[in-house]
């Protein structure tokens, strides 16, 4: 079971309080001029995901508490989540934190 905690209202519950919204910070294709988007990067856009074995950013949603969307990044081997942090801000660089865990085990 995955325990979940909303960075913006702060309800903590299990995954059947949330919802997953898939990977995040998938970058969209530019629409200035949709005529120039190639079939294959609009392919990419809506099929193409990363699968990863270890640290994975995701979106999810608050069902139970205020409703809105953040991110998460979550290890995919342990299903810990590592961080919370707003839809609107980076994906967090992590790498310090692993080396931190490594050197205190």
């Amino acid at each position: 079971m995955l325990l979940i905690t909303c960075p913006v209202c702060g309800v903590e519950g299990d995954e059947t309080d949330f919802h997953c919204g898939g990977e995040a910070h998938i970058k969209r294709p530019a629409t200035d001029n949709p005529e120039d988007i190639s079939a294959d990067a609009q392919r990419d856009y809506l099929y193409a995901r990363k699968n990863p074995r270890g640290l994975h950013f995701e979106r999810w949603q608050c069902l139970r508490g205020c409703g809105k969307w953040f991110h998460a990044a979550r290890d995919t081997t342990t299903l810990v989540f590592e961080k919370y942090y707003g839809i609107t801000e980076p994906a967090p660089d992590l790498s310090q934190d692993s080396a931190d865990k490594s050197t205190r085990s």
